[in-house]
């Protein structure tokens, strides 16, 4: 099975999965508060980025797209 890689990343529930196990193990490992947080933070501050970039660039090449077909279609 092959694992959709655009899909996955701009997903929020794969993005509050990671930041759990994260949270977690830092609780485990006694890591105080502040960082924790701060940590958590930073992932889903590139989550959201990641999620940002990979959607604005499948709406940049589905334009894309369509302005190719309606010129194919007025060419014809």
């Amino acid at each position: 099975m092959k694992i959709d890689w655009k899909k996955k990343l701009t997903s929020r529930k794969f993005w509050a999965a990671i930041v759990a196990v994260v949270t977690c193990v830092c609780v485990i490992f006694g890591v105080d508060e502040l960082t924790t947080e701060q940590v958590t933070a930073l992932i889903m501050a590139v989550g959201a980025l990641i999620a940002y970039i990979l959607g604005e660039g499948f709406v940049d090449a589905q334009r894309a797209k369509n302005q190719t077909e309606e010129k194919d279609d007025e060419r014809n």
